[in-house]
């Protein structure tokens, strides 16, 4: 079973190794630049999260003054940083896998088996990419807020999960892509 990220096997970058069209070149070397920015964005939310919790626990404790507003800042953080980097984590194939099966197949099997699962993959993606972006234009339309004190508007996780699996769903098309035609990545 596969948990999490390998960085130490994919420090050179994530460039494919292949000469396949440029068009696709050019999309994973986009991805990847992308991909990058996002993940240093991401890892300032969550210190950001972090750093607000801290200071809202050290608020009530010494101070005894209540604060309404760090649990959704640091919820909407942490949506933005999930979501966010989930392309960067497929793009080194860093979600959690069970390889049990993988190591009982063929090579060829085995990627016929991960065309077939990012194939799927991919359509769920696009799926819940585009029930993301219709909860964001209604909350967007209707002007819909949380129910809290502070009532930040809820289009700000909505377009964070609407892009994020926006980006997902790219990221693994393009890797169908590199496998359909006959691309390796490294």
């Amino acid at each position: 079973m596969s948990h999490g990220l390998d960085l130490g096997s994919h420090a050179t970058g994530t460039r494919a190794e292949h000469a396949g069209h440029p068009l696709l070149r050019a999309a994973e070397a986009t991805l990847d630049v992308l991909n990058r920015i996002i993940l240093v964005l991401a890892s300032l939310a969550l210190v950001s999260a972090s750093l607000i919790l801290s200071y809202s626990v050290v608020i009530r404790f010494f101070f005894r003054a209540p604060t309404y507003w760090q649990d959704e800042a640091s919820v909407f953080l942490l949506v933005g940083a999930t979501f966010m980097t989930a392309a960067y984590v497929q793009s080194r194939r860093g979600h959690v896998a069970i390889d049990a099966l993988a190591h009982m197949l063929s090579p060829a099997a085995n990627r016929v088996r991960q065309l077939i699962v990012d194939v799927a993959s991919c359509a769920f993606c696009a799926f819940f990419t585009w029930k993301s972006v219709t909860l964001l234009h209604e909350a967007w339309v209707d002007g819909q807020v949380t129910s809290s004190t502070w009532g930040p508007p809820l289009w700000i996780p909505y377009a964070l999960m609407s892009l994020g699996m926006g980006l997902l769903s790219l990221q693994i098309l393009v890797q169908v892509l590199v496998a359909l035609s006959g691309g390796k990545r490294s």
